[in-house]
């Protein structure tokens, strides 16, 4: 399995049930199957939002950049804007930009 982060800032007063509601509608169409998408989980720490997304395989970024032109895809970046802000709006310009590099690894064995 193949997983990202994404760190953003929550915009003040961002809604966290509105981000919710909205992923919620979206990962009830066929978008997370046609992006490799396993489970998304979303957290937020003093003013920061985090995606952590988890993919079937290490395709997960390819697979999101062919579903990137999809209207569903589109909206959803759309409607989160009033609620998510990049972390570093001077450098970003794809979300890729916001995925964390993780440094780290470890699995309990089966």
């Amino acid at each position: 399995m193949h997983s990202t982060l994404i760190v953003a800032r929550l915009a003040p007063g961002a809604s966290q049930e509105q981000v919710a509601e909205l992923f919620g509608s979206f990962d009830a169409t066929d978008m997370p199957h046609r992006m490799g998408t396993r489970r998304r989980q979303l957290f937020s720490f003093r003013g920061l939002y985090f995606h952590l997304q988890d993919f079937d395989s290490d395709d997960g970024t390819a697979r999101i950049e062919d579903a990137k032109a999809d209207e569903r895809f589109v909206r959803i970046s759309e409607d989160l804007k009033p609620h998510i802000a990049a972390y570093d709006p001077a450098t970003w310009r794809s979300p890729a930009d916001a995925v964390a590099d993780r440094f780290y690894r470890w699995e309990a064995r089966a």
